[in-house]
Order: C-alpha cells, then structure tokens, then sequence
C-alpha cells in the first residue's frame, strides 16, 4: 500500500508541476501577445487595424478564454452605456467588442424606457436599467447606482470598439494617479470624422450662464478640458459620479461635464490615443434628423432642469434658452418687491435683462422723438449710477415724464384714452402700450406674451416740488423731490446709451434712497428677505458681489 500510495504522491506532483508549467508558458504567450498588441496600437491610430493585430487579438482572446480569471479592471471598473437611440442603434457590437476583452466585466445600460425593438444582448454580465420604473417595480430598480459596486465606472459611447486592454487599463491607471487633484475625470476620444474639441467650460448659476473658451491648458500628451466634443470614453470615481444631483441624466456627457464644471472639477483628456469606432450610424438621413431632434430636445430639457438660459461658444456667438417676444416671462408675479429667483440665490435671467434692455431703448427713442421730457427714476438711476445698466438683480426699469408731455407722444395718448374701455395699444413693433391699473402711471410691455416692461410715472411741479399721484408705501425711494434736479436733465449711460437722467445723480439718489447708496449694494426689503431665508442662504444672498 506504501508503495502505491508514494507512487501516486508522485504522479500527482508531476500532474502539478505539468499544470503549473502550462499556466506559466500561457501567460509568458499572453504577455508576448499583448506586448505585440500594444505595439501595433502604438503605430496604428487609423481606423484600420492590419492583420497581424486581428490575428493577435483572436489568439489572446483564444487563451484568454480558457483561463476566465477576473481581471484587476474587471474587479474595479463597471461599463455604462447610457446615450443611444433606439431606432438605430451598435448597443449589441459594442457590448460584444467589450467582453472579447473583459469577459467578465460588468455592463449596465441605461434606458429611459424598455428598448422597441429590444436589443439583442448576452444574458451575463448585462444588466438593463429602465429609468422609468414601471409601476409594478420597486423605485430603486430604476437607480443605475444600485447596480454598480465597484469603485470606478467607464462611461462608454455607443458605436465604440475594445481592440485590446491595453487602453482601458492604462486609462485607469492615469485616474489613479490624479486621487488627490481637481482632475476627476479621465477622457480618450472614440476615432470619429470630427476632429476631438477640448474647452474650458464656466457655468454661473447665479447669471443663469455658460460660457466656453478654447483651453490652452495643454502638456505632453494630454489635455485639461472642463468640456470635450465629440463624446469620448470617460472614466470616474463611482462615489463622484453618484454624489451629482442627476448623475444618469442625457445628454449624459454634457450634463457630466455641467455639473463637474459647477463644482471646479477638470478632465484629462488622453488625445494621443483613441479608441475605435465601429458602424457608422445615421448614415439615412431621416435617421439623422431623427437623432438631432432627440439631441436637442434632451439638451433643451437639461439647460431647463440646471437653469441655463444663456450660453457663450468660444466665438462668442450666444444661444439662448430663456425668455422672448412669443413666451411669458422667466419669472411670476413678484410680492414684496422680492422676485422668486432672488430666494434661489439668483439674480434676473439673462434673457430678461436682454428683453428688459431692448424695451427701454425703444421707449427712450420715441420719447425723444417725441419731445417728452424723461429721466431714469429709482432703482433704474441707480443701476446705472452703478454698473451703467439694470441692477443685476431688477425686473423693470422706471422713469419719470411731466405729466404735460404725455400728449406729445401719441402712443402714450392712445393708452391713456383707450385705458377707459379697459383695453391696450399694440403699436407695429409688438410692444403693448397701456394705463397701469395699480394707479396713475402708464407701462409699456415687451410683447403680449412677455410683460417684462418699462413704468413711465408722469410727474408735475407744485410748489417747486416734484409730485405725482401715485405712490408705493414699499418703496422707500418713492417720494417727492425738488424740482431743480431736472433743471436741467443730464445723460449717463445706460442699457448701452446715453439716457436722460437727473442732474447731480449721486446727490439725487441720496435724496431718495439714503447716504452710501451707490457704494453699498442691497436687495429690495433685505430684512423680510433675511428672515424668510436659512442661514445657508443668508450667506449666499450676503455675497451680492460676488
């Protein structure tokens, strides 16, 4: 039996020795031919491989598939698709491209809905997420994030092509390296027709605004990007990416690269390499307008979810996504003399400060054409005694007119006759002249649709005093004043024109609103304001300035 027994010892040690040998040549072949593999990747950036490296990549995938250990990249890193159309879509080639290389990653895609017609996906590993949970399901299964857990998360574009691991893996590494910078991002661009834009991106959440510039933030072989175009390939941190306000919303890139830039987090941007493409989409041209009017329509949607109404390309050429002639205003009716998006820490949209601006030019030009005597009243005089335009944080402009030069100007006069019917004069530039009901004062509109608008408060002397026949009890700025400060009027600048104004402006707006008026900014009826607000927001509305 001893013999046996040492016989069979021994048999089961060469057995060993044999398996370990066999492992070892495997790997020794596989490090050859991923070492082979990243040559050619070197040397080849086209989207043509030859075919030596098809060859090469089969055989890895070859041994690879006989020896189904799970990766360091595999253990680490989830794969999310997220932006797809579902009448046309390489969702399956793409999901096929990455397991060749990673077979045993993880693969979540992102849908707003079930996919009609349902993609054609391997059951392992692939994971759909419906975002709209349907009514029978628990909330959580619409939340990618419960489905990811591990540490880092690769967003990957529809269409893209896994050649070799050599680039995922690398691409991790960088992040690694950047766990205690501003950089939170890694990119690399997918091969694309479109040569890859990196832009410094601003978003001011106060103003409503984004602005891009060209980055010139450039080293080696990468770049410091807050913006790139088209969509690469991104690699993050999952606790990042889940710590957003909307992580999984589309277009995914753009509202990534939205919020990172709200919270001063950069991306580099790995140009000298890329990864490659696989079938060119949209190539039917209703399939392509299909796709831009899904693209927009989402984009629209996101600049309304974050509030951006103005945005600044790097020619600075200017889109707008707020406020016009042919939409209400951004904002509703304002109680207190405190606008709602004051209490959002935000000063007026951009859009109706544009609006606002135009108004007041037109009415400017036709009371001077007409011979009416005016002047900037209120907070108006003092926006431009300020910053030469509307207070950021204002919602209209006011002016004063003696009251006798209200006929000079017929559409003034039309107002003010057809006020007894109770209706309005639209004059032939779309602008809606009528007599306020709040009291003896006339208002000039925007539009129809848009009541953003300018007051005209017609004033006479008595006594030689300045007087009128209305007033606002909330307005502490609303009160006579002596008539020599319109003996005679001035021009300051204003909405980018010379408007009349008071002579002595500093010492006018001293008379109404109190000494250091123009040095020391204030929103309107701060006290209410303060008490109405938490502290958080306190500090935030304390930082008019900023």
């Amino acid at each position: 039996m001893s013999t046996v027994s040492c016989c069979h010892r021994m048999h089961s040690r060469s057995c060993y020795m044999i398996l370990t040998l066999a492992i070892l040549c495997n790997c020794v072949v596989l490090f050859y031919l991923v070492h082979k593999q990243n040559d050619i990747e070197v040397r080849e950036s086209g989207p043509q491989r030859n075919e030596l490296q098809r060859n090469l990549n089969n055989l890895a995938i070859s041994y690879a598939s006989q020896n189904p250990v799970v990766s360091a990249f595999e253990g680490e890193v989830t794969i999310v698709i997220i932006e797809f159309e579902m009448f046309e879509n390489d969702i399956p080639g793409t999901v096929r491209s990455i397991l060749k290389v990673f077979p045993l990653i993880r693969i979540i895609i992102v849908s707003h809905k079930r996919p009609y017609p349902p993609l054609d996906l391997p059951n392992d590993n692939v994971q759909l997420v419906l975002q709209d949970t349907p009514v029978d399901q628990r909330q959580s299964t619409g939340r990618p994030e419960n489905y990811i857990n591990t540490p880092y998360v690769m967003v990957v574009p529809d269409g893209t092509r896994f050649m070799t691991n050599y680039l995922p893996n690398n691409v991790l590494k960088t992040l690694k390296k950047l766990e205690k910078t501003s950089v939170k991002i890694v990119a690399v661009p997918v091969e694309s027709r479109v040569k890859t834009q990196c832009d410094n991106l601003k978003v001011d959440l106060k103003r409503w605004t984004m602005e891009y510039s060209a980055s010139v933030n450039q080293s080696g072989n990468f770049k410091l990007c807050g913006f790139i175009s088209p969509d690469p390939v991104v690699i993050l941190k999952s606790a990042f990416l889940h710590s957003l306000s909307v992580p999984y919303v589309r277009p995914f890139l753009q509202g990534l690269f939205i919020q990172a830039s709200v919270h001063h987090i950069l991306t580099k941007l790995l140009y000298m390499k890329s990864f490659s493409k696989g079938t060119e989409l949209f190539t039917n041209p209703h399939n392509q307008w299909k796709h831009d009017r899904n693209f927009r329509k989402r984009l629209i949607d996101l600049y309304k979810r974050f509030g951006i109404k103005k945005i600044v390309t790097t020619t600075g050429k200017i889109e707008w996504f707020g406020c016009n002639r042919d939409t209400q205003r951004c904002f509703g009716t304002v109680v207190d003399d405190i606008p709602e998006y004051i209490y959002l820490s935000k000063w007026t949209p951009p859009c109706c400060l544009k609006n606002l601006r135009e108004t007041a030019k037109y009415v400017f030009q036709l009371l001077d054409q007409s011979n009416v005597k005016y002047w900037l009243e209120g907070g108006s005089l003092l926006g431009a005694a300020r910053y030469k335009d509307i207070i950021p944080w204002d919602y209209d402009v006011d002016i004063g007119i003696l009251r006798d030069d209200v006929k000079k100007c017929q559409f003034l006069q039309k107002a003010d006759d057809l006020s007894r019917t109770g209706s309005k004069f639209v004059d032939s530039s779309g602008f809606v002249w009528e007599k306020a009901r709040e009291g003896d004062f006339f208002r000039v509109q925007y539009s129809q649709f848009n009541h953003l608008h300018v007051d005209i408060f017609p004033f006479y002397e008595r006594n030689g005093i300045m007087t009128k026949n209305t007033w606002f009890k909330t307005h502490r700025q609303d009160t006579e004043f002596p008539a020599h400060f319109l003996k005679p009027l001035t021009r300051i600048e204003f909405v980018g024109i010379r408007a009349s104004a008071p002579n002595s402006v500093k010492e006018f707006l001293e008379y109404k609103f109190g000494k250091g008026v123009i040095e020391n900014p204030q929103y309107p009826n701060a006290e209410k304001l303060k008490k109405k607000l938490s502290l958080n927001q306190q500090y935030k509305i304390a930082k008019i300035g900023s």
